[in-house]
């Protein structure tokens, strides 16, 4: 029989040699298996007297133990040089900046509003807000809206349980107007300001939503004009669509809160069943505008002999839709994180009216 001194020696030299678990896992077989090499000693314990054998067979365990307690150690060593590994390969600097797949989209709407302001901005315009639900006042009369007016009918405006001071039921906007109408009462003209944010009206289906968002520009002084407004809206408008030149045409119209009004249209046509905006012999509206009408400055105690303005607005679902090429309005409150991943933007280059459109 072997010695157990030259069989230790030799296991104990043999495991030093292991360099991974593949080779530790052979090694454990070749030492403690059913054909290892303690295994075929102790078969032959059959072989040695009594006394002998238990004595033989008392070192053998302890050899047997101490071989595992050395593969066990082995194996955790490699098992901890294995996680040191991966946590080295895993580790996050956490004073860098977040990976922007990681961080979400910013939804069309929320690019939109932001782009429309980074452009207005750079014209001198300031944000505006106002709250959305309303007097009356404000959403209708201070706008040369009369009470016989179709748009104050229920079908068409939701009104609130509450009323104001007056008696009169509270309304849910239907127009960011009166946010001009709040900030010509408490600010003395030059008035320049972009208001957007909530509009309410009762109709819903592919191009329309009981909720959707507006963005108005107001701007007041003694000296601006018409052709002001023209420019305005051109700058903004080829600005918006990254298209220099981009053919407009204004049609005569009637808001009972400017006059003259005028709508705007852009060149557009299609092409395979896409809308191409800038180019072609169709037309589509694009939003409403005209000059602040005398008597909505007047009822802002603003003296109509002194100072004129102009004033427009658009949907923000509606523009988003035109430049991004969406086709149904339903889609901005889905809450679908497939849309969301397909339309949304990086949130790390979201336009700021400090920095512009590329953000």
């Amino acid at each position: 029989m072997q010695s157990l001194d030259d069989l230790k020696h030799k296991l104990l030299e043999t495991i030093e040699k292991v360099k991974d678990t593949k080779a530790l896992e052979e090694f454990r077989i070749y030492a403690l298996g059913k054909k290892g090499e303690i295994t075929a000693q102790m078969k032959n314990l059959g072989q040695l007297a009594v006394e002998e054998r238990k004595a033989f067979g008392q070192q053998l365990n302890l050899l047997k133990k101490e071989i595992t307690e050395v593969i066990n150690a082995k194996d955790a060593a490699f098992k901890e040089a294995a996680l040191n590994r991966r946590l080295a390969s895993e580790k996050v600097d956490v004073t860098l900046p977040p990976r922007p797949e990681n961080i979400g989209r910013i939804h069309p709407l929320s690019q939109v509003m932001e782009e429309v302001v980074a452009i207005f901005s750079t014209m001198g315009f300031t944000v505006a807000e106002s709250p959305n639900i309303e007097r009356q006042w404000y959403n209708f009369d201070a706008l040369n809206i009369p009470p016989t007016h179709p748009a104050r009918q229920e079908m068409d405006t939701f009104y609130m349980p509450g009323r104001d001071e007056k008696g009169e039921r509270l309304v849910l906007r239907t127009h960011t107007s009166t946010t001009q109408i709040r900030t010509m009462e408490s600010q003395k003209p030059p008035i320049r300001i972009i208001c957007h944010g909530r509009t309410y009206r009762n109709e819903s289906d592919a191009t329309h939503s009981p909720m959707f968002h507006q963005v108005e520009g107001l701007w007041v002084d003694q000296t601006t004009h018409m052709g002001h407004l023209k420019g305005c809206l051109k700058d903004f408008l080829e600005s918006f669509f990254e298209i220099k030149d981009l053919p407009m045409r204004y049609r005569a119209s009637y808001f009972p809160f400017t006059e003259p009004s005028m709508e705007v249209d852009i060149a557009c046509r299609f092409e395979d069943g896409q809308l191409v905006i800038g180019e072609g012999d169709r037309w589509m509206e694009i939003l409403g505008s005209g000059m602040v009408n005398p008597k909505v400055l007047e009822n802002c105690g603003i003296d109509s002999k002194v100072y004129q303005g102009f004033a427009f607005g658009m949907g923000l679902e509606r523009i988003a839709m035109l430049k991004y090429g969406m086709n149904d309005l339903r889609r901005f409150y889905e809450s679908d994180l497939r849309w969301l991943r397909h339309y949304g933007f990086n949130i790390l280059r979201s336009p700021t009216a400090h920095g512009g459109l590329m953000g």
